[in-house]
Order: C-alpha cells, then structure tokens, then sequence
C-alpha cells in the first residue's frame, strides 16, 4: 500500500499519468479489449437487425445486456470496496471473454436466434454490474490523487481509440467474412486486460483501508450520495442525459439502415468518426488542471446541440462531419462527470458511487433502449437522435445554476481552509518562560 503524493502542477503534460507503471499496463490493455468489444457491438447490433429486422427488438436487447447493471450495480460497487479489485477484474475479465466465445460458436455454426443472443446479452450484463464499478474505482488505485482526473481522461479516450478503430474493423470483417470473427476478437481481446493485471506490481497501488462487513451498506452508499450535492446533482443529470442520448447502440444503426440506407460498414464508419471526435476531446480534457462542476453545464449543452445537428445532416458526408463533434461532446461530458464523483466521494464510498454512476450511465439503458427503439420504429430513426440531444441540452441549462453553487461553495470552502492555514502559520509560538 502506498501513500497518496501531492498534486500534479498546474499544467500538466497531456499523458502524465501514463508515466505510472500500473496504469500504463492497464492503459494498454484497454485499447485492445474496448476495441474488441465495440467490435462485438457493431456486430450483435447488426446482427438483431439481420434477424428480426426491427428497431424495437434492437431496443430490448441492448437493454438486456444493461439491465442486470440497473438492478445489481449498487451491490457490484459495494464489492468493489470490500475486496481486492484486481481480483475481481481478472475473474470478471475472463468471463466476458468466455461469453464473447460462445456468441462466435453460435454464430459460425448457424444456430444463433434472437432469444439467444439476448440471453448472452443479459449474462454478459450480469457480469458487468461487478464489473464496471470495480474498472472505474480501480483507476483511482493505480495513480497519485493529483494525476486522478488526467487517469480518468485518458481512460475515457482509450474507449473512443477502440470506438474508431473496433468498429471499422468489424465494419469490414461483416462485410467480408461474417460477423462471427467479430466476436471471436472481442474473445481474445480481453486477453490483454487479464495480461495488464498479472504484470501489476500489488506494492504500487494506493490501496486505501476497506470497510467491513456490516449490514445496510448499500443503503449507506445511497444516503451518502443524497445527503452531498456535490455527488447528486451529477448524477441526477447523467441519469437523465444516459436514459435517453447515451443509446447510439440503437440510434446509430436505425441512422445509417433507414435515413441513409448503409450497411454496417455505415454503422461502423459512424462510431469511428465519433470515436477520432472524442479522442480529439479527451487530449484537450486532459491537459486542465482542474475539474469544476459546472464544467458539466457547459458539457451538456454543447453535446446536446451537436447531437440535434447530428440529427438534421442532409447526407452521410455531413453525418461523419457532425459526428466528429458528437464524439467530442460525449468524451467532455462523460470525463468530467467521471472526475467530478471520483474527487468528490470519499475513498472508502468510491466503488458505491461509481456504481451508482453505471447504474445511472449505463444500467438506464433497459429504460431509454427500448424507448429509442420505438421512436425509431414509430417516429422515423432522425427522432432518436432529436430526443437524446434535445434532452442532454435541457440537462445542462436545468442544472446549470445548481452546478455554480456547487463551485460556490466549494471555492468558499477552499479559502475558509487557507485563512485557517494562514492563521495557524501567523500564531505566535510559545516559548519557555
């Protein structure tokens, strides 16, 4: 167990905490099993479109796959800070790559149906309510406090990397060899992640102390969170802006089949451009210093309006274009949520609140998925895009002033505790007589 060190200066390098050895591992490995993953994203979406041809059943799949996360994740994240967390990501890891496997077998062998893949789908789900959690907490263990929010950037553009490339590569290999390879990558991708953890040196990471066994600790994370806006008011507007606009899973491949009448080389093409958008994101994100709350506001309203552009493009040129900045816009608006609970929770409440975090960000899918899913099917596939930016831009105006008194206080909170410094250094200290 290590020690926190002091913070990073005030403009750090773009890549800073990649000069830790743990993280840098893990980094890595990240890059190559998210790559694999959104490979199997595009093919499973794909895939549901091959076999029942229907926006809604794309819907409720996707929502299979998130929906254990709504129910389990506040138990995942209680798990997370009781146990080892690179324990549980060498078992979690594993088992998605199993999963991933048998998803390829059925595939290649021609007995895949649409109930089978939503019963991998929500297995997989199962496995990512621990999952999840563990991941986002984990980052804070591997790097000093002052590199946290640099860690949790670079994090977030590991996922858009593999978002541009995973998906134009699985958009080639469906249109070449099939969508089974697809998934057979995302198998071996996790490799990688399983290899990073075995390399970790366990005398590195800034382990805190965890709590003991007791009961109604899950109710404990949840108080935790009501009682402290500086935690609710984010994830109040992450619930709100992942149930409706984080479901491009859904909207996307009803874009590029029905408003342009693509392939899934389209669907693929798009999450790439949004995936070089948001990496261009994250290399700015990187580079602050400090995260304030209404970094959020700002976030959300200018995700909000890229995704109605978005919604509006005349052709696929302009889709690619526009998507460029909806990437952008997801990277700004997922880091500082991230950075912005991650510094504000206590160590020992960390995985809880993540975990209410992907309850929040991802375990709403079951909800919003198969609403976008009918408004696709009912409106026409340009409404899903209007709903999910005319939502995320509500958001940001709706909680921008709570986020400034959050900054306030904050601030204010700040100079009480430098004026109690100054006066402690200024006191006279007594001398013997």
């Amino acid at each position: 167990m290590r020690l926190r060190r002091s913070a990073r200066p005030a403009r750090a390098p773009i890549f800073g905490s990649l000069g830790t050895r743990n993280y840098r591992l893990y980094f890595f490995g990240q890059i190559v099993s998210v790559s694999g993953t959104w490979m199997q994203t595009v093919a499973q979406g794909w895939l549901v479109l091959r076999l029942s041809h229907s926006g809604t059943d794309l819907g409720l799949i996707t929502a299979a796959r998130f929906l254990p996360m709504l129910v389990l994740s506040p138990w995942g994240g209680l798990v997370a800070d009781r146990l080892d967390k690179r324990r549980i990501l060498f078992l979690t890891q594993t088992l998605s790559g199993a999963l991933a496997g048998v998803l390829a077998v059925l595939d290649w062998t021609n007995v895949i149906t649409l109930w089978m893949l939503g019963a991998i789908a929500l297995a997989l789900g199962f496995v990512n309510a621990f999952d999840n959690p563990t991941r986002q907490s984990f980052i804070a263990e591997m790097v000093a406090e002052g590199d946290l929010a640099n860690a949790i950037t670079l994090n977030s553009v590991t996922v858009n990397v593999a978002r541009a490339l995973g998906p134009a590569i699985a958009g080639v290999l469906i249109e070449t060899v099939g969508i089974a390879p697809c998934f057979l990558a995302n198998a071996l991708s996790f490799g990688a992640v399983v290899w990073s953890l075995v390399l970790m040196r366990g005398g590195d990471l800034f382990t805190s102390a965890r709590p003991g066994r007791q009961p109604g600790q899950v109710r404990e994370g949840l108080r935790y969170v009501r009682s402290t806006p500086e935690l609710l008011v984010p994830l109040v507007m992450i619930t709100v802006v992942g149930t409706l606009a984080w479901e491009f899973q859904v909207s996307l491949p009803l874009m590029a089949r029905f408003a342009f009448h693509g392939s899934a080389a389209t669907y693929g093409t798009m999450l790439a451009f949004m995936g070089i958008g948001a990496v261009a994101g994250g290399l700015v994100t990187a580079r602050r210093s400090a995260v304030r709350a209404v970094g959020l506001g700002h976030a959300s309203i200018g995700w909000g309006l890229s995704i109605v552009a978005a919604a509006f493009a005349p052709n696929l040129p302009s889709e690619y274009a526009l998507l460029l900045f909806v990437g952008y816009g997801s990277l700004s608006f997922n880091a500082v949520a991230q950075t912005t609970l991650q510094l504000a929770a206590v160590p020992s409440m960390r995985g809880r609140v993540m975990a209410l975090w992907s309850v929040a960000w991802l375990g709403s899918t079951p909800i919003g998925g198969p609403i976008i899913g009918w408004i696709g099917q009912s409106l026409g596939s340009r409404w899903t895009l209007i709903v999910g930016g005319g939502t995320t831009l509500a958001a940001g105006l709706v909680g921008y002033r709570s986020l400034v008194a959050i900054d306030r206080r904050a601030a204010a909170a700040s100079a009480d505790g430098a004026e109690r410094a100054d006066a402690i250094v200024a006191a006279p200290v007594p001398t013997e007589p």
